[in-house]
């Protein structure tokens, strides 16, 4: 058998029908025992990078600080609640003021209520 040169096989596959390069690729995976599927795992890295990130979080109240009545009226705004049921949750500190809230949105809330004189965590 003659040897073939690159040149060969480059004109080869020049000349090959998309059937006949398909038919190659099998026989080359199945004689070397190769795959020719493009690796995934480098798209992987990248995925678990972004699902680690939390996309939403919970606002919780730790402290009061030393302006309650300001904390409040912040608690009223962000809530929804009336001035009877946000000095209750106020004072139930340290409590959840917001739950599943965007970390954008939640970065809003804590400097709302850090301006106010509260102290806030994210769980």
């Amino acid at each position: 058998m003659a040897k073939l040169t690159k040149e060969d096989i480059l004109t080869y596959l020049d000349e090959a029908t998309i059937l006949d390069l398909n038919d190659l690729v099998k026989a080359i995976e199945e004689k070397y025992g190769v795959t020719a599927a493009a690796p995934v795992a480098a798209a992987a890295p990248a995925e678990a990078a972004e699902d680690a990130a939390p996309k939403n979080v919970a606002v919780w109240l730790a402290t009061v600080g030393d302006s309650k009545v300001g904390v409040i009226k912040v608690v009223r705004e962000i809530t929804g609640l009336g001035l009877v049921d946000a000095k209750k949750l106020v004072d139930q500190a340290p409590v959840e003021i917001k739950k599943d809230v965007p970390t954008e949105e939640a970065e809003t809330i804590k400097k709302k209520l850090t301006d106010a004189g509260a102290t806030v965590e994210y769980k």
